[in-house]
Formats: structure tokens, sequence, C-alpha cells
């Protein structure tokens, strides 16, 4: 189970390999925005609109990378406390009863408003801006996929863990 869950991570160790660029990206898109905007007086819907799309891929990417590296917010009031079996157990139940489930019904929510921006290659959010809409939507999808990956992955290595404890 190990083994597998370890594949599983290397998906969004991956993907976090990659997205992690959007941030130095979006960065310097923003401080081109600000000196083209206030030192040469000069604006591009597109390029604002390319921040948008970094940040939203950088998010919506890198969750999957971010419950790898155990990143996420967590309330800790009787976590902090507990035995690393109840650890294991609290998150074994999290996984299966509130993150999959929910990943899978945004998933199968999402999938007609993304196939149907695909069908007609739905255009710019504003008038002049990057005329690609429907990549923008499909960061839905890839973002149920990778936390739904990354918490199989999770969950293979709880449920090694509740073994070890009981032996």
């Amino acid at each position: 189970m190990n083994t597998l869950a370890e594949r599983l991570d290397s998906v969004n160790r991956a993907v976090g390999d990659i997205v992690r660029w959007c941030a130095i990206l979006m960065v310097l898109v923003q401080f081109g925005i600000v000196v083209l905007r206030y030192v040469f007086g000069v604006s591009f819907i597109a390029l604002n609109e390319s921040v948008l799309y970094l940040h939203a891929t950088l998010f919506m990417l890198g969750a999957g990378y971010t419950l790898l590296v155990d990143g996420h917010v967590r309330v800790d009031i009787f976590y902090a406390k507990a035995s690393r079996r109840r650890q294991s157990a609290i998150d074994l139940f999290g996984h299966l009863f509130l993150l999959l489930p929910s990943m899978t019904v945004l998933l199968l929510w999402s999938w007609p408003s993304v196939r149907n921006s695909w069908a007609i290659l739905e255009g710019p959010i504003s008038v002049g801006g990057i005329p690609a809409s429907f990549l923008l939507k499909s960061l839905i999808p890839a973002f149920c996929v990778l936390l739904i990956i990354q918490s199989v992955a999770c969950l293979l290595r709880d449920v090694v863990r509740l073994r070890e404890a009981r032996a």
C-alpha cells in the first residue's frame, strides 16, 4: 500500500514542482502591469486577466500538493493531542466521508459546464481579454482529480498506520 501511495504522491509532487513557477510568474506579470500602468500609462486587459489565470492555476492545481505536504488548515482542538492512531482514524474519516465525497460531487457537478465550455471554446471573460475561459473552467475538474488522487494516497497511509498500531 505504501508503494501505491508513493506513486500517487508523485503525481501531485510533479504538479507542485511545475505549478510553483506560477507564483513567480504571477508576481513578475503583476509588476509589469504596475510599471506599464503607472510609468507608461498603458494597460492591457489580457495582461490583467493573465494574473487571474495564473492565480487560479496556482491555487487550483496546487491544492493536491498542499495536501501532500500537510499544508491545509486544520482545526487542532482534538487532533493535536490525539495519539498517532487516533489521528489516523480522524484523517481516515475525513478522507472517506468529507473530502472524497465532496470532490466527487464537485467533479460531477462541474463537468457539464466544462464540457460545454470546451464545445464552444468559450472566449474571454472581458472584451480584449484572454480568449480561453474554457481553460480556466478546466481547472475545476483538475482540482478535484488531484485532490482525489492525494486523498487516496493519504487514505492508504492511514490504513497502514492503523494496521501497524493494532499489531
